[in-house]
C-alpha cells in the first residue's frame, strides 16, 4: 500500500514538473514599471490565466471572476479544496453592486466606513459571478481593497477578481512576493512585487444576508462593525 502511495505522489509530482511554467517577478517601484505591471497583469488576466497581486491585507492569486475555467486555475495552482469559496475583490462600490443581487443597507453603511480597505462582505450572487467562485452556492464574498496596485489592476481589466491569498493550501499567507515565488514558482506565469504588505493577515468577513455577523475576524473588529 505504502509503494502504491509513493508511486501516486511521484506521477503527481511528475505531472507538475511537466506542467510547470516560467514564473516571472515584475516590479512596481516607479511610476514606469507601475504601468508596464498593470498593462502586463492585465493582459495575462483576459488571457484565463492567473496572476499573484499584492493587497493591503496579503499576497493574492487573482483570476477574471466571471469566467469558471480561470477560477478553477486558482484551485489547481494552490491545490486548494474545491469546497472553500474565494472572495471577489472590485474597484468601486457600483462594480460590487453588479456582483450581487441584493445590497443591504447594512451594505452601505460599512462601506462608506471601511472601504476601500480589509473588509469583505456576502451577499447573494448575481448570475455574472462564476459558480465557481461560490463553490455552487449562492452568496458571494465582495471587497474593495485598498492597494493601489489592485485598484489600478480591476479598473484597467474592467472585470471582477477572484483572490484567494497567493500560497499552497494550508500553508500560511504570503505578505511579500518573495513568499508567493517560494510556495508557487512554476504554477502561475507572473507574479507582482507591490512591497510588503502593510496589515498581514485577511481581511473581516461579514455575513449581511440576515443580520450583519463576522465570519471571520481581522483587522476590523466584530465591536466596529456592529457600530
Amino acid at each position: 500500500m505504502r509503494g502504491s502511495s509513493n508511486l501516486l505522489l511521484s506521477l503527481d509530482h511528475a505531472r507538475y514538473i511537466a506542467c510547470a511554467v516560467d514564473t516571472e517577478i515584475l516590479q512596481t517601484n516607479t511610476p514606469e514599471l507601475f504601468a508596464e505591471a498593470i498593462s502586463r497583469a492585465a493582459a495575462t488576466l483576459r488571457r484565463g490565466e492567473v496572476v499573484a497581486v499584492p493587497t493591503e491585507t496579503v499576497y493574492g492569486l487573482a483570476a477574471n471572476a466571471q469566467e469558471a475555467e480561470s477560477v478553477g486555475k486558482i484551485f489547481k495552482a494552490k491545490q486548494r479544496p474545491q469546497k472553500n469559496p474565494i472572495i471577489v475583490h472590485v474597484a468601486s462600490e457600483s462594480m460590487a453592486r453588479d456582483c450581487v443581487v441584493e445590497w443591504p443597507e447594512s451594505a452601505s453603511l460599512l462601506g462608506q466606513a471601511f472601504w476601500p480597505g480589509p473588509l469583505t462582505m456576502v451577499m447573494p450572487k448575481a448570475d455574472c459571478i462564476s459558480a465557481n467562485v461560490t463553490v455552487g452556492g449562492d452568496t458571494v464574498g465582495v471587497r474593495w481593497a485598498k492597494h493601489s496596485f489592485m485598484q489600478a489592476l480591476i479598473e484597467s481589466c474592467r472585470f471582477p477578481l477572484a483572490v484567494p491569498s497567493a500560497n499552497l493550501s494550508n500553508h500560511l499567507s504570503p505578505t511579500t512576493a518573495a513568499h508567493v515565488k517560494s510556495q508557487l514558482k512554476g504554477r502561475l506565469p507572473l507574479i507582482i512585487d507591490g512591497g510588503a504588505a502593510n496589515v498581514g493577515i485577511e481581511s473581516t468577513v461579514a455575513d449581511l444576508t440576515g443580520v450583519a455577523r463576522v465570519l471571520r475576524p481581522g483587522m476590523i473588529s466584530a465591536e466596529a462593525i456592529a457600530a
